[in-house]
């Protein structure tokens, strides 16, 4: 079976935020040896471990973590999932170099368009590079503890590698990665075209992330609210025509059932509303600057997204 995994790979997570917490454990409780990055946080995760408080898997625990301050103590590991931010990119290829084994995948589980390009050349080509797209309600609350409200599905696309002319052997690769999640008692599933997945995501990325910052407002009151909803269905049709403008097409259904999808959820406020109150940079670039020039190149312009891109910037500079 392509999917099949015929010995236990060793996993390295880089990145241990909400993201890179939440996949980490899940993986690691059901039985991978799974190997921790972390900074700021790793004398808190060594002494307390991980806590993960899930709304559907329930209270979940690590304790002990294979924590690591420094990369250069980690072992070689064949699956590296990077959960760190975007704009963190390439300074992070030396790091996943160093820990990466021979033939290693590297998935990044990250927002955005093109994220994986500008790290890709700075990798040995002998490294596999996947994206991945989490779809997924999850944020920090502590040092080591993860808050999980809902979804929790990634699914993978390869990017460049060794196997990039080969599509039997692209294909067993990201299906082993979504074999991995599936012992987890994770939802994954391999996509054919990562860069159109990648357009998918930013139907629910672009309005939500940035009307949280700018607006100061969970889904829950954006939802309620008649303007906001108008605002959003408006940016997620500005989405769907850049997608299509550059070839990829999305059914207009899709962004309805994000919208619909949303007005279900417990309030939530997104990754970049968190990155915003911590005084962290927003992830402007992958979610807001490229699509919106990978469209003026295809000539579509799109109004509403620009001027979002335009608030969001002089937000990130006054907030820095």
């Amino acid at each position: 079976m392509s999917g099949a995994i015929t010995q236990s790979p060793r996993i390295g997570i880089i990145g241990t935020g909400a993201i890179g917490g939440f996949y980490g454990l899940m993986l690691a409780r059901a039985g991978f040896d799974v190997h921790f990055l972390l900074r700021s946080e790793y004398a808190a995760v060594s002494d307390r471990g991980l806590q993960l408080n899930s709304a559907v898997h329930g209270a979940l625990s690590l304790n002990p973590v294979q924590a690591y301050a420094n990369a250069a103590d980690m072992p070689p590991c064949d699956w590296l999932l990077v959960g760190t931010k975007t704009t963190g990119n390439v300074e992070l290829a030396p790091t996943i170099a160093q820990v990466a084994a021979p033939d290693a995948k590297v998935v990044l589980l990250q927002n955005g368009l093109d994220v994986e390009d500008s790290l890709r050349e700075h990798l040995p080509d002998s490294l596999h590079l996947l994206g991945g797209l989490c779809y997924i309600c999850v944020h920090r609350s502590g040092p080591g503890v993860v808050e999980h409200q809902a979804m929790g599905r990634v699914n993978l696309g390869y990017h460049s590698g060794t196997a990039a002319n080969d599509e039997v052997r692209r294909q067993a690769i990201v299906e082993e990665g979504a074999a991995l999640f599936h012992q987890a008692g994770i939802d994954s599933q391999a996509m054919p075209n990562l860069h159109q997945a990648r357009w998918h995501k930013l139907v629910w990325n672009v309005p939500y992330n940035g009307l949280s910052v700018l607006l100061g407002a969970g889904t829950t009151a954006l939802m309620a609210d008649e303007s906001s909803r108008e605002l959003i269905q408006a940016l997620m049709a500005e989405v769907v025509q850049g997608a299509r403008a550059c070839g990829h097409e999305i059914a207009a259904s899709y962004a309805e059932q994000m919208f619909t999808m949303t007005e279900s959820l417990t309030d939530y406020w997104p990754s970049m509303y968190h990155d915003y109150l911590h005084k962290r940079p927003l992830e402007l670039a992958a979610i807001y600057a490229r699509p919106l020039a990978a469209a003026r190149a295809a000539g579509c312009e799109l109004p509403r997204m620009q001027a979002l891109y335009q608030a969001l910037s002089f937000i990130d500079r006054r907030n820095s």
